[in-house]
């Protein structure tokens, strides 16, 4: 299959269903006597400077995700890569990065912040080793676990093991963005010294981020974070932790039904579709590319058979129904063609069946 060398492992069912005992096991080591049913509080407790329930909250994430110590910010998943990188770094300062086409809010996140990049393909671990070795001012290596780009196949864990090997003293950042609670592990778990990710990806409320990673830059970041108005309130953790609960094995389940997808339109059974492959763009999907190049009708269309043709959070707990939606920018800079040709499936919540059935009836109306 096309970019098979790329594709993620997600966690199987029984591993999903694991992390989710796993966190559950730890809420009841943080919260007794019934706690867990009171559902939180506000303001700038005089013990933490932030809720009670907040700091209780990220006491759990950290010891479910390997961590020393974690944050919750503003700004979802975005916010937490700023956050970190904001007491890490100051402008100026240049930040070990991949080759690939970056993600478009890092991208804004670096230009705002006035980062350089010292780039290096993450795929070739020889050069890897070599800017580590002679890269000496640099203050970050910063890596996305997801793909940049179709043609990624390295492994985290060992990108985070080298880096470790030749720089102990560097900072390691992982952008965990769509693969917190899906893959294996996060970077936290492999090793690195920050993870950050979206809540709001996790089936969470609107605008929360995490960071789980070393405990001297997070209390430096909680330090910074003394404003009343820019905590994450106790109820909002509370409703975060209630609904990541419940993510591991919905998107185990959403893995299993990716992966019949991709079979079915890969072995033809709908008529007007060239090819049909895995990808983790940003989240794992299938990506079709069409025999003609009317990708954009055909978006516009399925939303008439009632697909979702734009996304909210990108697996947020508003995206129920399949997303029929174009292919992500940073894929679109490597392959310029799918632009026209290329669609970007995620079943989400969906059978394959639904999905399937969309499809058909979408390219049914093309082929006259």
């Amino acid at each position: 299959m096309k970019y098979e060398q790329s594709v993620l492992k997600n966690r199987t069912m029984e591993q999903a269903q694991q992390l989710q005992f796993t966190l559950i096991d730890e809420i009841t080591r943080e919260f007794a006597n019934n706690e867990f049913f009171q559902v939180g509080d506000v303001g700038l407790h005089p013990e933490f400077h932030r809720p009670l329930v907040t700091s209780r909250v990220e006491r759990v994430l950290a010891r479910t995700f390997g961590g020393e110590h974690c944050a919750l910010v503003r700004g979802s998943g975005t916010g937490a890569i700023r956050g970190i990188l904001s007491v890490l770094v100051e402008p100026g300062d240049s930040v070990i990065v991949h080759t690939a086409p970056m993600y478009t809010t890092t991208k804004e996140t670096f230009h705002l912040m006035g980062l350089r990049q010292s780039q290096a393909d993450f795929n070739d671990m020889d050069a890897v080793a070599k800017l580590l070795e002679n890269d000496r001012t640099s203050k970050v290596f910063y890596v996305q676990h997801a793909r940049q780009q179709p043609t990624d196949t390295y492994l985290l864990q060992d990108l985070i093991a080298l880096v470790k090997r030749k720089r102990p003293d560097l900072p390691i950042v992982v952008d965990d963005n769509y693969c917190a609670m899906k893959m294996l592990g996060i970077g936290s778990e492999y090793g690195a010294d920050y993870s950050t990710f979206s809540g709001f990806k996790l089936m969470g409320p609107q605008g929360i981020g995490v960071i789980i990673g070393k405990r001297e830059g997070i209390e430096k970041l909680h330090e910074r974070n003394y404003s009343g108005g820019g905590q994450v309130q106790g109820y909002e953790a509370h409703e975060l932790l209630r609904s990541m609960v419940f993510a591991p094995v919905m998107l185990a389940i959403q893995n299993e039904q990716v992966e019949k997808l991709c079979r079915r339109l890969a072995s033809g059974e709908v008529s007007g579709i060239k090819e049909a492959y895995i990808t983790n763009s940003q989240s794992k999907n299938v990506i079709v590319e069409l025999e003609q190049p009317i990708a954009s009708a055909v978006i516009e269309r399925a939303s008439y058979y009632g697909a979702a043709t734009y996304p909210v959070g990108a697996e947020s707990r508003f995206e129920l129904v399949p997303m029929i939606y174009r292919v992500s920018g940073s894929f679109l800079e490597s392959e310029p063609k799918l632009k026209e040709y290329g669609l970007r499936i995620n079943p989400m919540k969906a059978s394959a069946d639904t999905v399937i059935r969309i499809l058909e009836n979408v390219l049914q109306e093309f082929r006259g």
